[in-house]
């Protein structure tokens, strides 16, 4: 079949032969001929159709003038081929390099390109255009001309918050305003493999900066009562020795005061300041020697102890999380006036230090190596415990492989003294003691607000170091640290992404601390070890390969959830409705009644809030009853397993799980619930996190619905399963998209895609606690002369996807 041409030319040439032949005659180079009767004539170089037979008659030594003058043609004809054929090439300089070194000014940016190619690409530019004309007066230029960049900075801010880190973030990633501030979501370039393969065996950073802290000083004994109020009851409590001493962090989730198992408003992080033997202060860890535990023990047993804690929280919470404190806090005092009340009144401060700290998450195997190749202790610092632990960072396989939580703190020299940084190279053979956490490995400067003051603004500018650095004899060499030298106090948190049930995809690391002011200078070290750096897809990605609910996504019923989903719900319909019909899929003719959101009332069997109903008229005969009808609540913590397997072994689940309950708010000193609680009510609107983990094919997404099968089909799957790990030849006996023998929804997914380190669909959903005991009586009727264990079974349920028809068969868990 002949090619197309215009206007039915069949010799005329195509644009792709016309350019082929552009570049042919743009690398040709012209020679003169030998011919005296075609000196004006020129002709394309080719192979010498004479082969010589012998090198006689050549002349032993010429005139480099005269043999110039003779090929001054043929120069000529060389300089110009050259021009011709970069004029005529199809990529610029820039565009030859790979996408990780290309700059978005390299194009009219000379020093933006590498040094090799500089030459190449200043002979690419356009020569700059002469201006015309006089310039602009300063009146002209308007207010724009006397502001300075950190004002014009400052002015970009008015609705939001940037970190120290912005600039950089900003030329990198992408970035969205997101709960006050202008934070990072992923890098430009491609990375959801290379942050995954990072994460598991290299190291990631992030800078987690915009999660709110607040600090507690008062009374030992009434901090405890105050946290006592707010924190789940599930857990130790947070005036238990494992975390009184400050050796180790604690993490627990935060109620409304008194409201536990309602209220739940997220997770939290406390801190306590480590006690020094003398006083109610820490010890300097540039000073401070190694103590006993038993020493600050007796310490901190004294009820009149003054102590500080540290508070730290997701930052869509701040202000629920600010309410409910200022709650505990009056009714704390106020109990402790009434039992003591010749006693001296007592206070609580509660201090904001949002913004006051710069927290950075690095995850990884290799970040102990990181760490200790970026950051260098005082050499003041003789902890015998420290120095332990140090060198044993190096040989350090994995954070993992320490004490969950524990705190280490100490204080480093500037950063920027040592830069570039190396990588500590692990050694195999190095066999490291094991250091326990301990309050004399806690202690620094970090909890002193005035030598955190002190420190907000750096001693001397990157121009200063540099100017020190070019007196060095040898360039190259790392600055002497002086005494005028900034000290910086920091702390180091071990911090795990795990569950207790599958320590094989738990993903360990640190938590770094430094003060305000220095984000930079540890940033900047921190990513020139060769690290990649984390937005927030990165991080919640973390989250769900360990198996883990990420907050707010996968903690329904809370505000921060109801914020993210009436966003995320505005952002998918908006872009649903930009589609054209045939585009986009029909939810209505796929039975999707809510493609955009989570409805929980229908998953709960509830009537929704904002439901109209039609009002009739009740009559003498037909008395009208209430319906009492409760909102939707998470049921979360430690011993939600427990509790449902006792509601499993009753027969009146509301008044069992009302036990159970109030079981739990008595360790705590709490009162019972209100009597005003219906146990019926409060177990019907009651949701659980549930994990699900594909049978076979298929993969999850956001926002799929979860169903329950009949015995039957439930039959039919375990035969396939059985037959497919047998490698029997079996037919598929279950039609996936039958929906025959599937019951009406009883839960959601929040968070699903296709999993790396499973290697299958996986999901994070929750369902409702009532379909759970129904999907554990099913589990008895199949399996009657099984004997049933104290553990939960894991369920055969089925997922449908919003946009598709197809039931997949998942194992249900609960978290």
């Amino acid at each position: 079949m002949s090619q197309k041409r215009r206007n039915g030319e069949p010799n005329e040439a195509t644009g792709r032969e016309r350019k082929k032949l552009k570049i042919s005659a743009a690398r040709e180079i012209p020679v003169q001929s030998t011919s005296s009767s075609k000196q004006t004539q020129n002709d394309s170089a080719g192979p010498s159709r004479v082969i010589p037979t012998s090198l006689k008659g050549l002349p032993s030594s010429i005139g480099v003038e005269k043999f110039v003058e003779a090929r001054a043609f043929e120069i000529d004809a060389m300089h110009s081929a050259m021009k011709t054929a970069s004029a005529s090439s199809t990529h610029r300089v820039w565009q030859t390099l790979p996408r990780h070194l290309r700059r978005r000014a390299a194009s009219h940016d000379v020093r933006r390109v590498p040094l090799r190619l500089r030459e190449r690409a200043a002979a690419e530019m356009d020569p700059p255009k002469e201006k015309t004309g006089p310039a602009p007066s300063k009146k002209q230029k308007g207010k724009a001309s006397s502001q300075n960049r950190t004002e014009n900075l400052l002015k970009r801010q008015i609705d939001k918050t940037w970190l120290e880190t912005h600039l950089w973030h900003s030329k990198r990633m992408h970035m969205e305003n997101m709960w006050g501030y202008r934070l990072a979501t992923s890098p430009t370039e491609k990375s959801y493999r290379p942050s995954l393969r990072a994460v598991q065996h290299d190291a990631i950073i992030h800078d987690a900066s915009y999660y709110s802290m607040i600090e507690l000083q008062g009374s030992e004994r009434l901090i405890i009562n105050l946290l006592d109020l707010c924190c789940d009851p599930q857990n130790p409590s947070p005036g238990s020795k494992r975390y009184l001493n400050g050796s180790r962090v604690y993490q627990t989730h935060v109620y409304s005061a008194g409201e536990f198992p309602l209220g739940l408003i997220g997770p939290m992080t406390i801190l306590w300041r480590p006690l020094s033997p003398k006083g109610t202060t820490s010890t300097p860890a540039s000073t401070a020697g190694s103590q006993t535990s038993t020493q600050h023990s007796a310490v901190t047993s004294s009820k009149s102890t003054e102590r500080s804690v540290w508070l730290r929280f997701h930052p869509s919470i701040h202000l629920d999380v600010m309410e409910a404190l200022k709650t505990a806090a009056s009714q704390t005092l106020a109990a402790y006036q009434s039992q003591n009340p010749s006693a001296q009144p007592e206070s609580l401060d509660i201090i904001d230090l949002k913004g006051r700290q710069n927290v950075y998450e690095i995850m990884g195997p290799k970040s102990s190596q990181i760490i200790k190749g970026a950051l260098s202790p005082v050499t003041s610092d003789k902890r015998s415990t420290f120095l332990e632990l140090w060198r044993s960072l190096k040989s350090l396989r994995s954070p993992g492989s320490l004490p969950r939580g524990m705190v280490i703190g100490c204080t480093v020299d500037d950063p920027r003294l040592k830069f570039p940084p190396k990588n500590a190279r692990p050694d195999k053979n190095a066999q490291g003691g094991i250091v326990l956490p301990s309050p004399s490995l806690a202690e620094s400067d970090i909890w002193d607000d005035s030598i955190r003051t002190g420190l907000k603004k750096p001693k001397f500018k990157q121009a200063d170091l540099d100017a020190r650095r070019a007196k060095n004899e040898i360039p190259g060499t790392r600055l002497q640290t002086l005494r005028q030298d900034d000290r910086v106090p920091i702390l180091l948190i071990q911090h795990s992404w795990e569950t207790h049930e599958d320590d094989a995809k738990a993903l360990h690391g640190w938590m770094l601390i430094v003060p305000e002011g220095w984000s930079m200078p540890f940033f900047n070290s921190l990513v020139f070890t060769g690290s990649r750096v984390a937005g927030q897809d990165e991080r919640q990605t973390q989250a769900y390969e360990a198996g883990i609910p990420y907050f707010p996504r996968d903690y329904p019923c809370t505000n921060s959830y109801e914020g993210y989903a009436e966003e995320r719900e505005s952002k998918d319909k908006s872009l649903w409705d930009r589609k054209p019909p045939a585009k986009r899929p029909n939810y209505e003719a796929l039975n999707t009644k809510s493609p955009w959101r989570a409805d929980w009332y229908t998953v709960l069997g509830l009537q929704s809030s904002d439901a109209t109903s039609v009002n009739f008229m009740a009559t003498q005969r037909e008395p009208q009853v209430p319906v009492v009808q409760m909102k939707p609540w998470l049921l979360q913590g430690t011993d939600v397993k427990n509790i449902v397997s006792n509601l499993f072994s009753v027969f009146n689940h509301g008044t069992s799980l009302v036990t159970d309950l109030n079981k739990i708010r008595l360790k705590r000193g709490l009162e019972p619930l209100s009597r005003d609680i219906k146990p019926a009510a409060l177990f019907q609107s009651a949701l659980v996190n549930v994990r699900l983990s594909m049978c076979s094919r298929g993969t999850p997404e956001d926002l799929a619905m979860i169903y329950p099968l009949s015995d039957e089909r439930v039959r039919q799957w375990k035969r396939l399963l059985e037959a497919r790990r047998s490698k029997e030849v079996l037919l598929d006996e279950v039609k996936e998209e039958d929906v025959h023998g599937v019951g009406d929804i009883i839960g959601s997914v929040t968070t699903g895609h296709f999993s790396f380190l499973r290697g299958q669909g996986f999901a994070i959903g929750a369902v409702s606690l009532a379909s759970l005991l129904q999907l554990e009586q099913q589990h008895r009727r199949m399996q009657p002369n099984v004997k049933n264990d104290e553990d939960i079974p894991v369920f055969i349920v089925a997922v449908r996807n919003g946009n598709g028809r197809l039931y997949r068969s998942a194992y249900l868990e609960v978290v």
